[in-house]
């Protein structure tokens, strides 16, 4: 049944990301892959939360749910592959300077984020 759960995340995430840059590309445009960006950081924070909720049993959730949503929704909705291909593009166009800042952005603002929902989801806050 964890399969299914894991599949069902997916799915709903994947869903979720591909609306989310449907509707942010014409905010952002086409010179720098914030929508991608913008997809990891939430997923980074989601993940760092709700892995310090579930973390030793603190919050009680079914191991299926805790898979659904830090496997499925998690791994479905972020996107590692469209960083680096996004990245890969920009040095290809010349733009190190974008590159640079893409790999910046994307590393330090993910770790800023699932720092931040791990430390909102620990015991005492």
């Amino acid at each position: 049944m964890t399969y299914a759960w894991v599949a069902l995340g997916s799915a709903l995430g994947g869903l979720a990301r591909y609306w989310l840059v449907l509707a942010t590309f014409p905010l952002f445009g086409p010179v720098f892959p914030w929508a991608t960006a913008l997809v990891n950081i939430l997923g980074s924070f989601v993940i760092g939360w709700f892995g310090a909720l579930t973390m030793e049993g603190r919050w009680a959730v079914p191991a299926e749910i805790r898979a659904f949503v830090m496997v499925g929704l998690c791994g479905g909705f972020t996107t590692f592959s469209s960083f680096s291909l996004q990245t890969l593009e920009l040095l290809q166009k010349g733009r190190v300077e974008l590159a640079l800042a893409n790999i910046g952005v994307s590393v330090l603002l993910c770790l800023g984020a699932v720092a931040l929902g791990y430390w909102l989801g620990r015991p005492g806050l």
